[in-house]
């Protein structure tokens, strides 16, 4: 019978006729045989299948096979022996090679055979072994594949006893190396549909034996922690995950936290890895293990590992929302670093270019995925705006483009802000974390926020920007008895010459900071101001007394803080009754400028016999307001007194969440309640001048009248006798409700003139200004802006110019410093801040005096202290030469260390085609 099924296969005959030739041979199988007819049956189909040049053959030769054995399976037992299925698994048979899916085809039907039969133990075992050895010689996907479906077949194939768990770990290394050499959408739709059937003979075992799973578990992390420069990494592991158990998660991540001998370079690795799976379409749970394992990171606090992570991969998890297979993970994870990431708006800066393009194809892609994406997206941006306020400039081409979608409640942000934020071990941690971005354009430094220290750097960044004070401050001498004037000269000498886009305050925070501010809680930015100011005096006071040996009650009238922010008032008092006036004089370091009330008009008040401020609006009428923004409106770019230009400088609070809180509380979020509006807008003058108007004083607030010797009605009034060289104006915007028991915001605008004109002797003044806004005093964001004067001219300026004249003499180089952020502005954003950002509001200014011709004795004397240092001490030079080389060396570390998370080094098995009607949809990388 063999010879006959042998030689009509190899004839020329028709097909019909050898179908008829092999059903017969079929139905003789039931028929007695003696074992060498049976063998010979079994070698011809077994070499027609193999080797058969047609499908027909092929299949001819198993039909044969299958029925044969089904009759006569002791004959069969002997010929598929543990021999000849070892020969068939190392050497292949004839032409056919080992690895050809036609063996492990025929292992298939063969094993399947033969799988009742209890002689056959010995061949499984066998099996079991060579399949062992086969994946440690790193076959590829099609080979695995075969072997996948020959253990859904047969399960006896899968190892057994202890080679159960080599299998699992020598699979993840085989799976691990695994490459895509196709470039069309067939091709990768192949490959992947391989490498997820390669992937489930991982599931077959951990069926069997789940004591398997963690061994394999760990031989994964070790794969993807360990970083790999000489091949190429690939993402095909992240087939595996889905067939991992979600109830081991919880305690596999605290196993992989708490380890130490896991170092936080692998920690980091592994999680860049997985965070590279999230392309992996076929795969689920993803986003859970990177979740659960960040999470793990931050229970230990481990924050360093969350930044550098966050920081390298946040862009990529982006990108992958484009694509609609792989979009509802790569969003989850996106939430969670974005929500996580809120000690600094590093992150969420970094994805800003990226958002509008992908708004737009969101927009245009008519899918439920898409829809609900954007509606996700604009909810991260409206609650990250809020709790990263201060950038005006950035922010607004965003929210331009989601303008006409819904906006979240109060409620829904404050919800969405209280999940998942992680809070450094230390405030001052995350300060070592930050990526290694080049300097800003500006060739200005910024400072890192150490939690909440915003109110700090925006005074700091504006006493920087004041070049009178920097330069007597970096020319001091001997600051040994100076420590916060000392750390003060180093932290200037750092932002003027440091290689580094920002430097950490750590040092000048400890020693300046007052005894009741609470460590990373915001503070309020005025009152640190006036503190600092009071400690740099009281230092050269005290150095002046120990230098003289002896106390002295005018040893700190020359002090530098004197004579930069000294200013005098006189406070009048006059009897209503005997018209005799009392004279009080005030040294001031600043002015505490209050709004009017509604009722503010002509008559309300009596007008102070001083003059009042030249160029501002006369007192409100109720039918006349100021103009509600300052667009074609000289007075906001240019208010002429007779005075001068003057350089702006501007701290912005807008209001946020404290950056280490465990719950925040988002101020900007909070309830219109805690913020007062009104139709009025006011200008600087015009709270200068309420400010230097006559209050009567009468009722229960009476004058003690010592020449009538009795309380008496009388009017008060203050008059300026020397403004500083710098005078700082701050806005009492915060009041106490008594109704509600709140301290209020009054979000009124407020025009800030360049030029300022004070009703004093000499009323030249070159000015800096500084702003804030928010809705509480104790939380919230501060952010200068700052104005780089600089005269085309000779440096003075006459006192009979015009404002026009003024004007033209002066170059208008605005910044806007933002903690580490540190970006060109221009007046116009300083101006217009209020009317796209309600909550950022001027708060604190700082006007510096500009020189005129008509010098008066007080400025010769701040000249000539100003000429008495030299350069910039040699120690100071040195120490920042040091950092700057240390700088370029963290540089080039940073440069190879980010390679090794680098996406580069992964090969992106899989991206989907950008096309806004479809969910699906392959092709190459």
């Amino acid at each position: 019978m063999d010879k006959i099924l042998e030689t009509v296969m190899m004839s020329p005959h028709s097909r019909l006729v050898k179908q008829g030739i092999l059903r017969r041979v079929v139905e003789s199988a039931s028929q007695p045989l003696d074992s060498s007819q049976c063998m010979a049956i079994f070698q011809v189909s077994t070499k027609l299948f193999l080797t058969g040049n047609s499908q027909f053959k092929r299949d001819a030769g198993l039909e044969v096979l299958e029925a044969y054995a089904q009759h006569h399976k002791l004959e069969f037992e002997e010929f598929f022996n543990v021999r000849f299925v070892l020969n068939l698994l190392r050497e292949g048979y004839g032409p056919v090679g080992r690895q050809s899916p036609l063996i492990f085809h025929y292992l298939q039907v063969g094993l399947l055979l033969v799988a009742n039969t209890p002689s056959t133990l010995n061949l499984f075992h066998m099996v079991q072994i060579e399949i062992l050895r086969i994946v440690c010689e790193r076959p590829g996907p099609e080979v695995c594949e075969q072997l996948a479906r020959l253990l859904n077949t047969c399960p006896q194939c899968a190892p057994s006893g202890n080679l159960q768990t080599v299998f699992c770990q020598q699979l993840m290394q085989t799976i691990h190396h695994f490459q895509c050499q196709s470039q069309n959408d067939d091709g990768i739709v192949t490959f992947l549909e391989r490498v997820t059937k390669t992937s489930s003979m991982l599931q077959i075992v951990w069926r069997t034996n789940m004591a398997t799973i963690l061994p394999s578990l760990k031989e994964l992390f070790i794969i993807i922690s360990t970083p790999r420069e000489d091949t190429v990494t690939s993402n095909t592991l992240a087939s595996v995950v889905q067939y991992i158990p979600l109830e081991l998660m919880e305690g596999t991540v605290r196993n992989l936290t708490n380890d130490k001998n896991i170092s936080d370079a692998q920690m980091m690795t592994a999680i860049c890895r997985m965070m590279d799976w999230l392309s992996w379409p076929f795969s689920r749970n993803i986003d859970k293990w990177v979740i659960a394992l960040m999470k793990g990171v931050a229970s230990v606090k481990k924050c360093v590992i969350l930044v550098e992570v966050t920081l390298a991969k946040i862009e990529e998890v982006f990108q992958k929302l484009f694509y609609p297979i792989v979009r509802e993970a790569a969003l989850s994870v996106l939430s969670y670093l974005l929500l996580s990431f809120q000690h600094s708006p590093e992150a969420f800066h970094l994805l800003l270019p990226e958002i509008p393009p992908l708004i737009g194809r969101l927009a245009a892609e008519e899918s439920a995925s898409a829809q609900l994406c954007l509606q996700q997206l604009v909810e991260l941006v409206h609650c990250l705006v809020i709790r990263f306020t201060g950038f005006p400039d950035i922010y607004q081409p965003v929210l331009e483009i989601i303008k006409d979608i819904a906006v979240p409640s109060e409620d829904r942000i404050k919800q969405i802000l209280k999940q998942g934020a992680w809070t450094p071990q230390k405030p001052n941690q995350v300060a070592l974390c930050h990526r290694l971005t080049p300097k800003s354009e500006t060739g200005k430094t910024g400072l890192i926020n150490l939690g909440n220290t915003c109110y700090m750097s925006s005074v700091i960044q504006a006493l920087f920007m004041s070049p009178d004070f920097r330069h007597a401050v970096m020319a001091l001498k001997n600051c040994d008895l100076l420590p916060v004037m000392g750390e003060l000269q180093r932290l200037f000498a750092f932002l003027q010459h440091s290689q580094r886009p920002a430097i950490s305050p750590d040092k000048f925070l400890y020693v300046s900071t007052p005894a009741w501010f609470t460590p990373g809680s915001q503070q309020d930015c005025s009152e640190y101001l006036k503190y600092l100011l009071d400690r740099l005096h009281e230092e050269e006071n005290k150095s002046a007394q120990i230098v003289r040996g002896r106390p002295s009650e005018t040893s700190g009238s020359g002090s530098l803080i004197k004579k930069l922010f000294g200013g005098k008032l006189v406070t009048h008092i006059r009897c209503l009754r005997c018209q005799n006036i009392s004279q009080r004089e005030e040294d001031f370091s600043d002015l505490s400028l209050a709004f009017p009330p509604p009722s503010y008009h002509v008559e309300a008040f009596t007008i102070s016999p001083f003059p009042v401020v030249e160029g501002a609006e006369p007192p409100l009428q109720s039918q006349r307001r100021v103009p509600s923004s300052p667009k074609g409106d000289r007075r906001a770019g240019m208010l002429d007194v007779g005075g001068v230009p003057v350089e702006t400088i501007g701290c912005v609070n807008n209001a946020e969440s404290p950056h280490l809180s465990e719950e925040p509380e988002c101020s900007s979020a909070a309830s219109e309640d805690d913020c007062m509006h009104s139709d009025t807008s006011f200008s600087v003058p015009d709270l200068i001048n309420f400010f230097l108007m006559s209050e009567i004083m009468a009722g229960e607030n009476q004058y003690h009248c010592q020449i009538c010797d009795s309380l008496q009605n009388a009017e008060k009034a203050v008059e300026l006798t020397r403004v500083p060289h710098y005078l700082i104006l701050t806005l009492l915007r915060f009041s106490f409700d008594s109704a509600t028991k709140k301290r209020k915001k009054i979000l009124d605008n407020v025009f800030i003139p360049i030029v300022l004109k004070m009703p004093v002797r000499n009323p030249s003044r070159q000015v800096d200004v500084v702003v804030h806004s928010g809705s509480s005093s104790d939380s919230g964001h501060y952010y200068c802006y700052a104005r780089e004067w600089s005269s085309r001219g000779a440096g003075e300026v006459s006192p009979k110019q015009d404002a026009s004249a003024d004007d033209s003499g002066v170059e208008d180089h605005w910044f806007l410093f933002n903690d580490t952020r540190v970006s060109y502005s221009s007046f116009g954003s300083v101006s217009n801040v209020t009317t796209h950002f309600p909550k950022d509001t001027a708060y604190m200014m700082l006007y510096q005096k500009r020189a005129t011709r008509r010098r008066e004795p007080e400025d010769q004397n701040v000249s000539a202290a100003l000429n008495e240092g030299e350069p910039l001490v040699k120690d100071l030079i040195e120490a920042v030469r040091k950092d700057n080389k240390l700088y370029t060396q963290e540089q080039e570390r940073g440069v190879k260390h980010r390679a090794a998370l680098s996406p580069s080094a992964a090969q992106p098995v899989v991206w989907l085609r950008k096309t806004p009607t479809q969910d699906h949809g392959l092709c190459g990388k």
